[in-house]
């Protein structure tokens, strides 16, 4: 009979329960598939006395990660604890260095450490496979890394958070403001204990980070993404957006110019009836530009506990198969160390301020525009019952930086009230 493979799974939260599910539920179809069994043979978690809701008694226990990822009886550390520092990042350590392979759903412990993870890995002869780690069920690192292997990417981008999608696009269904459905999101436990990971941009600029990397044979850089949440959009910008014919998402964009890396996550607006305006609720979209695809779009659930256990079972059965490929998709040692750039490119942008509403106003708005090469396209003023008038402007192609010259003007104009919301418009 043919070995099975072993497989001690660390933090047995929602997704590594869904990961003991699966293979309690379909032992007979992964030995199928793989040719060989794989089980569980040691858990790790904090609490053992806890009602997961399925029985663990036949699984080794061990209170230590550490010494979970260091079994004998291991062959595969499944680390689904989170957090880039900590036990999980020693347990992973522990399990590269005492011959294991490892699959993990943690973008931060990568998008920080990545780089030194996969040079470990690689001079120990093992594996790190993180499907799980972006987007969800979508196999975006397997179409990346196997599938479209044999393209140059040009960009990649997309809704990669589903909890800003949901806010975003429930806040355009049923017409309430940002602070109503954040409250609505964290009672259904869709936030992370600390919010601004989601709503921040931070966990989508970690998935973005190792889209990057793999995309452009690049050592992973989260610190030089750009990063920009969604607290400040207000319902008022939804309407608006949904006015002119786009949908506001939090959308991240990486590709690689002369200058550098390109790598931001903000809010922008995109056409309304394009595969990424069209996206709904906690749904997550990728999109992969090659020079002989053209474009790909993947679309699928970003989190779940079934979406993300599938995303984990097929880096394990990738294992069981014997499929051996390095981290980020080439040697460690190949990946480039990239300067941060910002795009250079230009687009319309979207500018919403709150005008005093007085003789001279505009014009002095339309001066300091203006005076950092930026052309108005559309204007519009709402009507108002006090001394401050709403005011919406869609420019003319400008770049970043003359946006940035533009805003810091309209804050020397003394006639605007507040600080601007200012989003870009992707035209895709």
């Amino acid at each position: 009979m043919t070995e099975p493979l072993r497989l001690g799974i660390a933090g047995l939260g929602t997704v590594g329960m869904g990961v003991v599910k699966i293979i309690r539920r379909h032992a007979a179809l992964l030995e199928a598939r793989t040719g060989r069994p794989v089980v569980i043979t040691a858990v790790s978690a904090r609490d053992a006395t806890k009602d997961r809701g399925v029985s663990l008694k036949d699984y080794a226990w061990e209170t230590d990660p550490v010494a979970l990822a260091t079994r004998d009886d291991v062959d595969v550390f499944v680390e689904l604890m989170g957090g880039h520092e900590g036990a999980a990042k020693r347990a992973t350590e522990a399990a590269l260095a005492a011959g294991k392979d490892v699959v993990t759903a943690n973008k931060a412990l990568l998008a920080i450490h990545g780089q030194a993870l996969a040079e470990q890995a690689e001079a120990n002869g093992r594996v790190i496979r993180f499907e799980a780690a972006v987007a969800g069920g979508i196999p975006v690192i397997k179409s990346l890394t196997e599938g479209l292997a044999g393209n140059e990417i040009t960009r990649v981008m997309g809704v990669m958070n589903g909890t800003c999608n949901y806010i975003l696009t429930r806040m355009e269904t049923a017409g309430l403001p940002y602070a109503t459905v954040f409250k609505e999101a964290d009672d259904l436990g869709f936030l992370e204990a600390d919010p601004t990971l989601d709503v921040g941009g931070i966990d989508a600029g970690h998935k973005l980070a190792l889209l990057a990397s793999i995309a452009f044979g690049t050592k992973p850089a989260f610190d030089n993404v750009k990063l920009e949440g969604i607290q400040r959009i207000a319902i008022e910008d939804i309407r608006h957006a949904a006015d002119m014919g786009y949908r506001i998402k939090l959308l991240g964009v990486a590709q690689r110019s002369a200058r550098g890396l390109e790598q931001r996550m903000t809010p922008c607006l995109v056409p309304a009836n394009s595969p990424l305006g069209q996206l709904e609720g906690g749904t997550n979209m990728v999109v992969i530009e090659g020079d002989a695809i053209e474009q790909v779009v993947l679309r699928g659930p970003g989190a779940g506990e079934g979406p993300t256990a599938s995303a984990v079972m097929g880096d394990v059965l990738d294992i069981a198969r014997g499929l051996r490929i390095a981290t980020f998709g080439q040697p460690a040692a190949t990946l480039e160390e990239t300067p941060a750039a910002q795009t250079g490119l230009p687009a319309p942008h979207y500018v919403r301020m709150a005008l005093q509403d007085k003789p001279g106003a505009m014009a002095k708005v339309a001066s300091a525009l203006g005076d950092a090469g930026v052309s108005i396209h559309r204007m519009r003023q709402y009507d108002h019952a006090t001394t401050i008038a709403p005011v919406l402007i869609v420019t003319h192609k400008c770049t970043s930086a003359m946006l940035e010259q533009a805003l810091e003007g309209l804050a020397a104009t003394g006639v605007v009230e507040g600080a601007p919301v200012a989003l870009r418009i992707e035209e895709l």
